[in-house]
């Protein structure tokens, strides 16, 4: 489903949201801007059922689909917190070596949609495991705002080898054909980035959903075919892709960019009104054609 309650909400408030779940700006400022676009007639009711997440709307694939086993695994982090725990969903219909794809959530935790995408690739044939880097303190808090303020007070370079380490115990699955994918969405995105340059030989396919580089010293080892998806209307993390694609190109790096037209950072999360169907689905048809490319 599109949210055509988008079309009736300022362009500048959906880049607020943005500033705000980036840390850019805080929650009393963000809330004073809105305030200020309610003198003006709109509602503030229509503006926080636009901007905040309805989980209810994200579920394409339910936990009891029988085509697909979901369950909680817990991995060894030794270079990070220790212990870290994922969602994994395997499908049910199928005997031979699968691949294998983690998903990377957003800056706030586990949240449904991110357990929804696992299970939409399991549905479509891959061992699929979601890591949640708020394990740490307990796991995904129930909603994004908390669970954004947990993340933001850990300490990043830990989160970054739990996820190294949810991509080496997910990558020697007993059902794995031993190739990895990994798909992430903002935060998420950047930890592909990262994945594919911090150890070349990690994974063998990544889609990065609007996510920003890792360290320019750490780009000379990717090796990695990616996919790279961006929203045009997404400036704060698109201003970063003319140097990551030069120093792409120099290395010889197998890449496709994909910048969807009239896409805002989000648009493929189905819970808040930055989704946009049309860009989501092709976005989403085009990683699934990649990973069933690069994994077989």
């Amino acid at each position: 489903m599109n949210h055509p309650i988008s079309d009736h909400i300022p362009r500048e408030a959906f880049d607020w949201y943005d500033e705000y779940a980036h840390g850019m700006m805080d929650r009393r400022t963000f809330i004073g801007k809105l305030t200020s676009l309610v003198a003006l007639g709109y509602s503030m009711t229509l503006l926080t059922s636009a901007l905040l997440p309805n989980y209810a709307l994200a579920e394409q694939v339910s936990f009891n689909d029988p085509d697909i086993k979901a369950s909680y695994q817990k991995f060894a982090s030794p270079q990070g917190h220790g212990e870290g725990q994922g969602y994994l969903v395997v499908p049910t219909n199928n005997t031979g070596k699968l691949p294998v794809v983690l998903v990377v959530h957003e800056n706030r935790g586990l949240n449904p949609y991110v357990k929804d995408v696992a299970r939409r690739l399991a549905k479509a044939g891959f061992i699929a495991f979601a890591p949640d880097a708020l394990y740490p303190l307990g796991g995904y808090p129930g909603n994004d705002d908390e669970g954004r303020a947990m993340q933001s007070k850990m300490d990043r370079d830990k989160i970054q080898q739990d996820f190294v380490a949810a991509a080496r115990f997910l990558k020697t699955h007993k059902n794995g054909n031993g190739k990895l994918g990994a798909v992430g969405f903002c935060f998420g995105g950047y930890i592909v980035n990262y994945l594919a340059a911090v150890d070349s030989q990690l994974l063998s396919a990544g889609v990065p959903f609007y996510g920003t580089p890792a360290s320019e010293a750490l780009r000379q080892n990717i090796k990695a075919p990616l996919l790279i998806q961006l929203g045009e209307l997404d400036n704060r993390v698109n201003a970063t892709w003319p140097d990551y694609e030069k120093d792409l190109k120099s290395l010889g790096v197998e890449y496709q960019m994909h910048m969807y037209k009239g896409a805002m950072h989000g648009f493929h999360n189905d819970s808040t009104a930055r989704y946009d169907e049309k860009n989501a689905e092709l976005a989403w048809q085009r990683t699934l054609a990649f990973f069933n490319d690069k994994l077989a």
